[in-house]
């Protein structure tokens, strides 16, 4: 049976999506503070679209005029959450409902709306700006609700067009994805929602690694990702297109690692930007996309061949890439896995512009000193037989004015065989040991048909070995050019660590409780924080050492607090990972009323003399430090997460046992 593995490349729309430059949490701020000297014109784009018909006839004026307004603020409902339908329902029923009946200076306030296409609801996008907020006390208050459950992981702020590639996915518990340049992290985010679709199990099989070539923008990436409290998640820091490939161990045996999943947002023009990023309108040129596309092909080669057989790929340089491939990568036709969702299809003829106004149809048309410029592969193939069986018209083209968006380009290619380079090159070295290779190494003769500026960051990796046992730093520095902050070593701990006995007997863990996955940073000294990661994290970055830079992984579990050494354990509960320790906690338990709770959210110092008869018994009889709180509520209820002095609480509203970590200090 034939794996149902996707990849994504995708990019805003001609030329695709830019990475998204600055994610701000709060979501309605306002549209074009600092340019409102642009002008909203670019006579060269104009000509460049209109040439392409990329628009469809009798559509320019509405194209344009939806280009020129601000774009719609968005919202995702974290959709793994077991409260995603309490704060939907809290959303439409409270603050949604009020807004349709608001009037601000005489004008009606547009109610937001739900995205069509968007499964059950779950997201939204509405016209409110900054300016409107500051008019009306009710809005405020809506939008300090949404900032709120922004920090706290219940709610995204996402463009809609940069929710499509994930959906399209169809990511499962068990999947291996590579988000190949994954910062800011707001498609990140939405896979692991979707390797955590089933809360009852804290450790799903699948994993995400989320890599960005750019350091800083790989903390906003820890960031986006943090919310989650996912120990399934890995953050790297690589060129995309010289990423490493893996291995992982199973039985004593090192196998290369494929993902089931890939992601990539490269880099691109921006042209569907230009309603967030207005800048684009003065900048914009035919050179930026041409000067890219050795880049993008470089990437969505390395991206490729990491992928498993059966797996799914979108790229821009669609064309290239299925000739390239002679057959292993074909289009899917994705076009009713969003039902609402409006699209135009791929175009099967184009030709390029120079920032000159100067039109090639062909490549035998380009004059010899553009040659480094313009290369063969950005031109459609000339055979109408392979044109045909390209069957471009699948990918999908999203235009602003059809449903008030950015633009964007999705484009779904399944793998369904190994690509002929690594074809050859296994041939060429069956009796050898079998050695990882760039891509400008792999796919020489691709590489050279793009670019000539092939990547030259990373040297033949050799064998990984794990230097000290449970230890993974960052790769030596003459094996890989490091920038950016010194990460401290990932230390895994071993399952007779002198930490776990305190631990163990303080909180009666299972026996099941993988202790092998715990690590923390430092080497040496007290240990002050242990993070918790899934078992197939623990192989890859074992196994990988000398290969990798790890930015972050895990989730933090247990904090040391020195002071807890007089109750019999110095460790207490951390409030991210509580969710993941839960399922093997069988001490420090007790169970709260709908009253308790009201006095843990209400009171200024919560503490337990203020709790009910029955709570305060439980907790004097296990000592008041690190509890661990349950309430069982009706899935109609909603509470939100609560930060107080000196006391974490942590409400989770569903038909399962809701765990609220409580400690004094």
């Amino acid at each position: 049976m034939v794996s149902t593995s996707r990849i994504f490349l995708f990019r805003g729309w001609l030329w695709n999506n830019a990475v998204f430059k600055n994610n701000v949490f709060f979501w309605l701020q306002g549209w074009g503070a600092g340019y409102a000297e642009i002008i909203k014109e670019n006579k060269l784009f104009e000509t460049y679209y209109q040439e392409l018909k990329i628009v469809p006839e009798g559509e320019w004026e509405q194209f344009m005029s939806a280009m020129r307004e601000p774009l719609p603020a968005t919202i995702r409902i974290t959709g793994y959450k077991s409260h995603a339908k309490e704060i939907l329902q809290c959303l439409k029923n409270t603050y949604f409902k009020e807004v349709e009946e608001l009037e601000v200076d005489g004008q009606k306030i547009e109610a937001p709306e739900p995205l069509s296409w968007y499964p059950d609801e779950l997201a939204w996008h509405t016209n409110l700006n900054r300016k409107i907020l500051r008019k009306s006390p009710l809005l405020k208050k809506f939008h300090q609700f949404l900032v709120n459950e922004t920090e706290s992981g219940h709610i995204s702020r996402q463009e809609a067009v940069s929710m499509i590639p994930p959906l399209l996915l169809k990511i499962e518990p068990h999947h291996k994805i590579l988000d190949m340049c994954a910062a800011p992290g707001s498609k990140t985010a939405q896979l692991i929602e979707m390797l955590h679709s089933d809360m009852d199990i804290p450790f799903p099989e699948g994993f995400v690694i989320a890599n960005d070539v750019d350091n800083k923008r790989c903390y906003l990436l820890v960031h986006q990702s943090k919310r989650l409290n996912s120990p399934c998640i890995m953050v790297v820091n690589h060129d995309a297109s010289s990423m490493p490939r893996l291995q992982t161990e199973s039985n004593g045996k090192k196998d290369i690692l494929f993902y089931d999943r890939i992601l990539c947002d490269v880099p691109c023009s921006g042209d569907g930007t230009m309603r967030k990023n207005i800048d684009v309108w003065r900048k914009w040129t035919t050179n930026n996309s041409l000067n890219l596309h050795g880049l993008q092909l470089r990437i969505a080669i390395r991206g490729v061949e990491q992928l498993a057989e059966g797996g799914r790929m979108d790229e821009a340089v669609i064309a290239s890439l299925l000739e390239k491939s002679e057959g292993a990568l074909e289009l899917v036709d994705a076009s009713n896995d969003l039902p609402g969702l409006k699209w135009m299809p791929g175009v099967t003829s184009w030709k390029l512009m120079t920032r000159s106004g100067q039109w090639f149809s062909d490549w035998s048309e380009v004059p010899q000193g553009m040659h480094t410029q313009i290369r063969p592969t950005m031109f459609p193939p000339t055979d109408p037989e392979k044109l045909k069986e390209m069957k471009l018209e699948r990918c999908m083209r999203i235009l602003p004015h059809h449903q008030n968006t950015g633009g964007f380009f999705v484009a779904v290619l399944v793998k369904k065989a190994p690509m002929p380079w690594n074809k050859r090159q296994n041939k060429d070295t069956k009796s050898a040991p079998p050695v990882d290779r760039t891509p400008a190494e792999s796919a020489e003769d691709v590489i050279k048909a793009a670019a000539e500026d092939k990547p030259n960051d990373l040297e033949e990796p050799q064998e990984s070995a794990v230097k000290q046992d449970g230890v993974c730093g960052p790769p030596p520095s003459k094996k890989m050019k490091l920038f950016g902050f010194k990460e401290d070593p990932f230390v895994f701990l071993s399952e007779d660590d002198p930490v776990f006995v305190p631990i163990q007997k303080f909180y009666c863990l299972s026996p099941n409780f993988p202790k092998l996955n715990v690590l923390t940073r430092t080497h040496e000294g007290k240990k002050r924080r242990l993070y918790v990661v899934s078992k197939e994290l623990r192989n890859v970055m074992l196994n990988n050492c000398d290969r990798i830079k790890v930015i972050n992984t895990g989730v933090k579990v247990w904090s040391r607090n020195d002071d807890g050494e007089q109750f019999g354990c110095p460790f207490r509960l951390a409030q991210e990972g509580i969710y993941t320790l839960f399922p093997y906690i069988n001490a420090r338990i007790v169970s709260v009323s709908v009253n308790d709770i009201k006095v843990l959210l209400t009171e200024e110092k919560p503490h337990i003399e203020k709790l009910g008869e029955e709570a305060q018994a439980q907790a004097k009889k296990l000592g008041e430090s690190y509890l661990l709180l349950l309430l069982n509520l009706p899935p109609s209820c909603l509470i939100e997460p609560v930060l107080y002095e000196g006391l974490i609480v942590v409400v989770s509203s569903a038909g399962i046992p809701n765990p609220i970590v409580v400690y004094q200090t």
